[in-house]
């Protein structure tokens, strides 16, 4: 991570570039605040690209064509180098935001790039780059003169469009526009930190409590949005909505909007996938003299590993014949799980090494009437992509994209390319029986508690000026979610990995030809890790029987009853029924619905209904 100046000033995983940190987000490092510049910033040639088709083409349909793909941030290859090397300047621009800075001795108020601040660069321990006060003499102004650190306001202005901008503290201090050209000063004034003891004060007089910038205070006492983007150094021309004051750190200033797919092949021709997955590599050759040039080239930049194995002959015909076929026909609609649970349910899945293994195993004693199928996924690649963020209000999961906040870009026009990571994991896909679940859908139980998450649903998207008809999962979906659930938090106990580094998909469409109705569980770290084995391992019959046991007996009574069981989603416009912290509910990076549409009542019977549960005689 480097600011504008090639000064580099900390170190943050490529992962959370996508998840926490991306473009137009505030990192909070230890002695200074930045703000991720737009990708068009970035140096492109240092992003190495990820192939995936699905994705690409599903990132196509929301961002545009001109996405040409996808591309991992820049890192360094060597954690041992020389600070003075152009190596040591390879990362991602930052720039200082917000521009305001606080001395911490005597409290001065002013911008860095005012000449009363001056930037301290240490190359060896770059997370102590900071900005100093030079020659500060206390608020007194009689102390002896000593550098003193600055430190970033902690004060910002945002809004529901994507725009961020630095707090108006002349504004606010003088209760309006004013030609003063007064020092201001920060100060505290009681003991606590609350905002009423939080003062901002002029050399002319003028001084406000920062209690006045929030809630209804804040409408009347805060300018309009200025529509700054401050990653793009551009200011929109206009903007309508409120803009807000919000505090450096908080969650709210910033959410991905993100895509995932899994790289699963498709195609059980190993060459046929890798022309696939390489295709804009091969779509411009015109004669077989031409293949030998390029798969040495490839072979050079680690790219399409494999393809060197084979023959020109074969790579040619193989290029004619996806040529011929059409090209793009492989990718269809830009669906994501549809072709995942076609390749997850084949009778002999293909193999993609080292992207996909899988093995398929007898189904655990005393469920063969509820599960069809258990598939261990020992090798597995997940392919993220951002494609924008919004601020103040977060997406929802809604594939509608009107009925989320405006989504805020990362580059000034259309982007060519948008940054994506890959992590490696195994998994273990469970497959539902489709004539038990259809007799379980018919109970009255069932019907009972789908009107009862449908009038919650209804309540919720009411709330939040949304569409109440549209963006129910089906109660499919609440039950394979909770299981879902319930096996996380199982698994996590025996596996040996942290139990944020387990994930869920849920495959519960019902509209499509063959209605789907499975799970895969599979883990998500970013390096070896991930692959271990020890998650497959628990996937085997004798150990996946136990573990669905332990879930469901664990999941009959929890701690927080009778309050967790009677709980009804309608009568508080929420999202879940019998579920809870102490029982089904899943750190927020595992779930893929935020910890929404459970209900443990779907699976066994509870203090309140007994009449709804999936697994009986557990």
């Amino acid at each position: 991570m480097v600011i504008n100046n090639k000064t580099p000033v900390g170190e943050v995983r490529p992962s959370q570039l996508l998840w926490t940190y991306g473009p137009g987000a505030l990192i909070d490092l230890p002695s200074l605040s930045v703000v991720t510049l737009g990708i068009d910033q970035w140096e492109r040639d240092r992003c190495q690209p990820i192939q995936e088709a699905r994705l690409l083409a599903a990132v196509r349909k929301v961002l545009g064509s001109q996405v040409e793909n996808l591309r991992m941030p820049p890192f360094q290859s060597s954690e041992v180098l020389d600070v003075w090397s152009a190596e040591a300047n390879i990362g991602v621009p930052v720039r200082p935001f917000p521009r305001w800075m606080r001395c911490v001795k005597c409290g001065l108020l002013s911008p860095y790039d005012n000449q009363l601040f001056s930037l301290k660069e240490h190359r060896y321990r770059p997370e102590r780059t900071r900005f100093v006060h030079a020659g500060c003499q206390g608020s007194s102004g009689t102390d002896k003169p000593k550098d003193a650190d600055a430190v970033p306001a902690r004060f910002l202005l945002a809004c529901r469009n994507g725009h961020l901008d630095d707090f108006p503290w002349h504004y606010f201090v003088h209760r309006g526009n004013s030609s003063c050209q007064g020092t201001l000063r920060f100060f505290e004034s009681g003991a606590s930190l609350q905002t009423e003891n939080l003062w901002v004060k002029c050399s002319c007089g003028a001084s406000r409590s920062l209690a006045q910038a929030f809630g209804k205070s804040g409408k009347e006492n805060l300018p309009g949005c200025r529509g700054r983007h401050p990653h793009l150094d551009r200011f929109d021309h206009e903007c309508h909505e409120e803009a807000r004051a919000v505090l450096l750190g908080a969650t709210n200033s910033w959410f991905p909007i993100t895509l995932s797919a899994l790289a699963i092949p498709q195609t059980k021709d190993p060459l046929s996938q890798l022309i696939q997955d390489g295709w804009e590599f091969f779509e411009d050759l015109t004669s077989e003299a031409e293949v030998s040039v390029t798969v040495k080239t490839l072979k050079k930049t680690g790219a399409l590993p494999g393809l060197d194995k084979y023959e020109a002959v074969a790579i040619w015909s193989a290029i004619e014949s996806h040529r011929s076929s059409g090209g793009d026909d492989f990718i269809g609609e830009a669906d994501i799980k549809g072709p995942e649970w076609d390749v997850l349910t084949e009778a002999n899945p293909p193999t993609d090494y080292p992207h996909f293994m899988s093995k398929k195993v007898s189904i655990p004693h005393g469920f063969s009437g509820y599960i069809s199928r258990v598939l261990l996924l020992e090798r597995l690649r997940e392919v993220n992509a951002l494609l924008g963020f919004t601020r103040v209000e977060a997406p929802e999961e809604s594939g509608d994209p009107n009925e989320r906040p405006p989504m805020a870009g990362l580059s000034h026009g259309k982007p060519d390319w948008v940054p994506a990571n890959q992590v490696h994991g195994e998994g273990i896909f469970v497959q539902f029986d489709e004539s038990a679940l259809a007799k379980w859908e018919a109970l009255d139980g069932v019907k009972k508690v789908d009107q009862m998450l449908r009038g919650g649903h209804k309540g919720w998207r009411n709330s939040r000026h949304l569409d109440p008809n549209g963006g129910y999962p089906g109660i499919r979906y609440a039950m394979l979610h909770t299981l879902s659930h319930l096996l996380i938090r199982e698994l996590a106990l025996e596996c040996g990995y942290n139990a944020a580094s387990i994930r869920e998909r849920i495959y519960a469409d019902t509209l499509v030809g063959s209605p789907q109705a499975g799970i895969l569980i599979y883990t998500a770290a970013a390096d070896s890790d991930g692959t271990l084995g020890g998650l497959v391992d628990l996937g085997k019959p004798e150990n996946l029987g136990r573990l669905l046991e332990q879930a469901l007996n664990r999941s009959k009574i929890c701690s927080s009853d009778p309050l967790c069981s009677e709980h009804d989603p309608e009568k508080d416009r929420s999202l879940h029924g019998a579920a809870c912290h102490a029982c089904s509910l899943v750190a927020e990076t595992s779930c893929e619905r935020g910890n929404r549409y459970l209900d443990r009542s779907l699976l066994v019977p509870t203090l309140e209904r007994v009449d709804a549960a999936f697994f009986k005689g557990f």
